[in-house]
């Protein structure tokens, strides 16, 4: 990469861990909140839910009607949004107005990650796709793991306002470094909406997003329940645990991008989704007998689990490149990935509602995400838009 594509690259991935923080910092702040504003705990649960949904529903329509010859501006826009949104978050002194700048954050958030991937990828050299992709994703994970844990530390000592502040300062830096560093992007083409729309109907598209559409429900859902499973082996404390899976997420997000760059994306995507169908079907089974041996799987199911969104992104802007709307298309995959989550944990809910052992539930997750091996498999005989064969993508 050249500095300056080289800089875009980082400084978008700065924004991507602030958005990664606001993402799920929210859930750990819900007992500060809901003494603060004096509600219940489901009345102030309502905040991660109100950013999530604006997030996965609301991102993809701004960027499908966001202008071809205005990213580079929306982008500076939606982050300036997020940051606005948070700092406001912080200042606010009414739950309706704190639920108002929620939403407005989730939406911009998602907006931003959509755009800021097209954005580098765009001004990076061909060859450096994925690894572009993966230092954004790094980023975000990064804010996930080592973010999320900081900010509830601040919270803890000046209040739960510390938190926002944080991720806004964050934001903000990425903003200021992006106006300055973003170089001119690729002249894009204008897409009609109703050409927009056609990314409905496309097969490939439609495939790849229900790959993201598994994964989510068995990874994702199941990291819902992961102190569930710890305990009832009996383990007293899930952080060892929780940390163990971050790092592998943050060291998979950045080591799959090198990899994105030699080798196919689908078969990537392959072997991803088996890595992840084994690691959770065998975390029960080793729990059984190790808890120490139950650190591999975790770590395992981390790494692939997180790594897996970049050649997703990948394949997804490639599909739709040539129709001028990749942005879209990576914006759909986070709306699938939300959904899938949101599916996962409502679901597996139900299967311990009705007695299901927490064992085996890590089991049928593992068998989820075996699945989307066979969906890989039929894209895998499905012609690309110009003939060629998908292994070859």
């Amino acid at each position: 990469m050249t500095r300056g594509t080289h800089s875009t690259t980082y400084l978008v991935a700065i924004g991507a861990f602030a958005l990664g923080m606001a993402s799920y910092v929210t859930a750990g702040l819900i007992p500060m909140i809901q003494a603060d504003f004096t509600v219940s705990v489901s009345v102030a649960a309502q905040l991660v839910t109100a950013f999530t949904l604006a997030y996965g529903l609301g991102s993809p329509l701004c960027v499908a009607l966001l202008p071809a010859h205005r990213q580079r501006s929306g982008l500076f826009l939606m982050l300036g949004l997020f940051v606005i949104a948070n700092a406001a978050s912080a200042l606010t002194t009414s739950l309706a107005a704190l639920m108002a700048w929620r939403v407005l954050a989730g939406m911009a958030a998602g907006t931003y990650l959509a755009i800021g991937i097209a954005a580098a990828v765009g001004v990076a050299p061909p060859g450096a796709r994925g690894k572009t992709i993966s230092i954004i994703m790094g980023g975000m994970a990064s804010g996930t793991v080592l973010g999320v844990p900081l900010g509830l530390l601040l919270a803890e000592r000046w209040g739960w306002q510390a938190a926002l502040w944080l991720i806004a300062l964050i934001g903000l830096v990425a903003l200021v470094g992006l106006i300055f560093r973003l170089p001119p992007m690729p002249a894009a083409q204008v897409v009609p909406m109703r050409r927009k729309l056609s990314i409905l109907t496309d097969r490939r598209v439609i495939g790849l997003l229900g790959i993201s559409l598994l994964a989510a429900i068995a990874s994702l859902g199941m990291y819902t329940f992961i102190a569930p499973l710890i305990d009832a082996h009996g383990e007293r404390s899930v952080t060892p645990y929780l940390w163990v899976w971050g790092v592998g997420g943050v060291l998979g997000s950045f080591l799959i991008g090198t990899l994105v760059d030699r080798f196919s994306g689908p078969r990537l995507t392959f072997a991803i989704m088996l890595l992840l169908g084994i690691a959770l079907i065998a975390l029960p089974l080793l729990l059984t007998f190790s808890p120490w041996l139950a650190l591999i799987p975790i770590a395992l199911w981390g790494a692939v689990g997180w790594a897996l969104q970049v050649p997703q992104n990948n394949e997804l802007m490639k599909a739709r490149e040539l129709q001028g709307d990749g942005n879209l298309a990576v914006a759909l995959n986070e709306s699938a990935l939300y959904l899938g989550s949101a599916l996962g944990a409502s679901l597996g809910g139900l299967a311990l509602a009705l007695q299901m052992a927490v064992d085996t539930l890590s089991m049928v997750a593992g068998l989820v995400a075996l699945s989307g091996m066979g969906v890989q498999a039929w894209l895998w005989k499905r012609p690309h838009a110009h003939g060629m064969a998908c292994p070859d993508s």
